[in-house]
């Protein structure tokens, strides 16, 4: 199997959204104006990736589904793409071969493409057209 890369893109902007919800980065900002502007006097202006919330919040779900099902590979794509230990140490990690690793995330790429089609579907019969 390959990695799917529209659920990679999917899951690279989850981490994101996962990583600026942890360091309170959704929704309003977290300090007052005045600190704000304060702390950009550096000279460097620092880019800023947008973040689909809506995408990754249905992505946290997908991923969220894998727990109870398919937990190795739930706990690939947390120390993957939320810890950013990278395959090497994820191995080390879970105590499994770098290709075990590399297989759980094409794994995990396919129950991800799986729960999107299903969710996709459900919708379909929910509100069919016409």
């Amino acid at each position: 199997m390959a990695r799917i890369e529209w659920v990679k893109q999917r899951l690279d902007n989850w981490a994101l959204w996962k990583e600026r919800g942890a360091n309170g980065g959704r929704g309003f900002y977290a300090g007052t104006s005045f600190l704000k502007e304060a702390g950009s006097q550096s000279g460097y202006r620092e880019t800023v990736i947008p973040v689909d919330e809506v995408d990754a919040s249905v992505t946290d779900a997908a991923v969220e589904s894998l727990r109870l099902t398919q937990l190795h590979l739930y706990i690939t794509l947390q120390l993957i793409y939320i810890e950013g230990i990278g395959v090497r140490a994820t191995a080390h990690k879970m105590a499994r071969a770098e290709s075990t690793i590399k297989a759980n995330l094409d794994q995990a790429d396919h129950a991800i493409a799986v729960w999107f089609r299903n969710r996709q579907e459900s919708a379909v019969q929910t509100y069919p057209r016409g």
